[in-house]
């Protein structure tokens, strides 16, 4: 089973992520995880805390020579900012003193529920663990999974399709190295010039304001084979794993495959993806991919195709109305610094999240203790499928 645990604050001294149920065998690039926690950090929107973090994995268990050894593996990502916050963020009693206690909950965040739930008196005690910092730790994560599934030729990508009220568009028939190319050269990351002026220009407009933008993500996986997850039990089916996982991200409010809502809307003639064969290939096909790339939870051997929407962050310049928990007077939500727009910042995270999930699914699948077990797995239950 691949399995993580992660741990750390947003100004605390580091960000921790433990990966359990790596097999032993695979390569692993460091700098390929570390050019993922880069991606994260750019995007056109971001605050003042991307100019202080340089972020780069330190492993300190489960590798050897660059190699997974089978055993856990452990990650940690220094906080560079927390040299300006010692004091605050200390585990010392003694340093008590030195809290400014945060009592105004910003409506939209984790604050006044955490408070209220944990018997909590200063809100920095929720702030820090529900910050989307946390994410990083996620990337590491999921940029490892990437690395586990590359030997069988299965990628994921992640890139914007609108943020605010702006869609991006993706001409037909661009293929996902083209696609991976537009986006990466792009500053909100999407694959639409025109939809990148407009909103590079909402962008000015809400730091202007003090206000913010949430928008869609899309998550597309190639090379999957068919039949990861399962029919037989509620959790074990692969796109409610994927939307479970989607939706633990801070600020997701909605996840959805291929044509997602719209299903609801048309006839089952219109949606349902045609099933054809290539004898060349020895494989069925499908004559369009409306599912996204599952039925019944499971792959059906077409590209996954995931949007996940983010609402926009919690913490405005002009802040909303609130009430101050302690004296329980009207007041307006604290200001953390934060982003005006972390879009496509959120691509690249649920890019990564996806990673991980499909991993998962592929390695119970195809499991074993080394890559050379697995992918004698891989191979016959591919002879297998195409024996049919």
């Amino acid at each position: 089973m691949l399995r993580f645990l992660t741990a750390g604050e947003s100004h605390g001294p580091e960000l921790v992520a433990i990966i359990e149920g790596v097999p032993a065998g695979f390569e692993i690039d460091l700098a390929q995880i570390n050019g993922d926690l880069a991606r994260r950090q750019k995007g056109y929107g971001r605050g003042g805390r991307m100019l202080i973090e340089h972020d780069e994995v330190r492993p300190v268990s489960g590798l050897r020579f660059g190699r997974s050894m089978g055993s856990p593996i452990t990650f940690i990502v220094q906080n560079r900012d927390f040299a300006n916050w010692e004091k605050r963020m200390s585990a010392d009693p003694a340093d008590r003193g030195e809290a400014k206690v945060v009592t105004r909950p910003r409506p939209g965040h984790a604050d006044l529920a955490g408070v209220l739930k944990y018997n909590l008196e200063d809100i920095r005690d929720i702030l820090e663990r529900a910050s989307a910092r946390e994410t990083t730790a996620r990337v590491a994560v999921g940029a490892l999974a990437k690395q586990i599934l590359a030997p069988f030729g299965i990628s994921a990508l992640g890139y914007v399709v609108q943020i605010g009220a702006t869609p991006a568009a993706v001409a037909e028939g661009t293929s996902i190295a083209e696609l991976s190319r537009l986006t990466e050269q792009s500053q909100v990351r999407v694959a639409d010039p025109r939809a990148e002026a407009a909103i590079i220009a909402e962008i000015d407009e809400c730091k202007k304001s003090g206000d913010t933008l949430g928008g869609i993500v899309e998550v597309i996986v190639a090379g999957l084979p068919v039949g990861l997850g399962s029919h037989v039990q509620w959790d074990r089916k692969l796109d409610g794993r994927l939307a479970h996982a989607l939706l633990s991200l801070q600020a997701a409010k909605g996840v959805e495959f291929g044509m997602g809502f719209m299903a609801g809307t048309i006839r089952g003639s219109q949606l349902h993806d045609e099933i054809g064969y290539d004898a060349g290939e020895r494989r069925f096909t499908r004559h369009s991919n409306n599912s996204g790339g599952t039925e019944g939870g499971m792959t059906t051997g077409e590209a996954l195709r995931v949007r996940v929407a983010f609402k926009p962050l919690s913490t405005l310049m002009r802040p909303l109305h609130s009430v101050d928990i302690r004296t329980k007077q009207g007041a307006t939500g604290t200001i953390e610094r934060s982003d005006v727009c972390a879009i496509p910042a959120a691509a690249v995270i649920a890019e990564t999240v996806v990673a991980h999930e499909i991993a998962s699914a592929f390695l119970e699948k195809f499991g074993g203790d080394s890559l050379a077990e697995i992918t004698r797995n891989y191979h016959g239950y591919l002879e297998q499928v195409r024996s049919y």
